[in-house]
């Protein structure tokens, strides 16, 4: 054999299992679209996206952008604990799924607060995205918690490994969402 051959690939070097990072890639192609079109529409009317953007709660936006951030913390101390002390594993995934939880009753009080005033996905083009972006990430959370209380139920190593890469996905997109969708101008 070759010493190139001996010598691990990229693939080889991933932590977890190939399919995980296949659904990862795909989900963040279909929302980097989804920001991508956001802003090229954004570009044909930056005052009307502003004056719809100000409707927008920048607070609870941003209470979700650490709430999300510190369940994904969570999420990651479940990985090693799985292996050494499921009970301790099952404690963080609960509480990372807690955490998804007061995401999702931040986000219903949101669009709530925008239904009460006539604000809908037919409001304007600001409003569409912004109801299919942060929908589509809301429908990724619940996923994210259905397999944290799977998870917890069964807190195998891979599995958990593979369920907090997930989460971490959902992080980043949040993390990308929350700034182009409330703060940038």
């Amino acid at each position: 054999m070759s010493e190139q051959s001996d010598r691990p690939g990229l693939l080889d070097e991933l932590p977890g299992e190939l399919m995980i990072w296949v659904l990862i890639g795909s989900e963040l192609l279909v929302f980097g679209a989804g920001l991508l079109a956001f802003l090229g529409v954004r570009v044909a009317d930056p005052a009307g996206f502003a004056q719809a953007q100000d409707q927008l709660d920048r607070v609870a936006g941003a209470l979700n952008t650490i709430v999300l951030i510190t369940s994904g913390g969570m999420a990651a101390m479940a990985v090693p604990a799985a292996e050494r002390a499921p009970g301790r594993a099952r404690a963080w995934l609960a509480g990372a799924l807690g955490l998804g939880a007061v995401f999702m009753a931040v986000k219903w009080a949101e669009y709530a607060g925008h239904a009460r005033h006539g604000i809908g996905i037919d409001s304007g083009d600001f409003f569409t995205f912004y109801y299919l972006l942060t929908g589509f990430h809301a429908a990724h959370v619940l996923a994210g918690m259905v397999v944290f209380a799977l998870l917890i139920w069964r807190p195998q190593r891979t599995l958990v490994e593979a369920g907090a890469q997930f989460w971490h996905m959902v992080d980043l997109v949040w993390i990308l969402l929350f700034p182009i969708v409330y703060l940038v101008r």
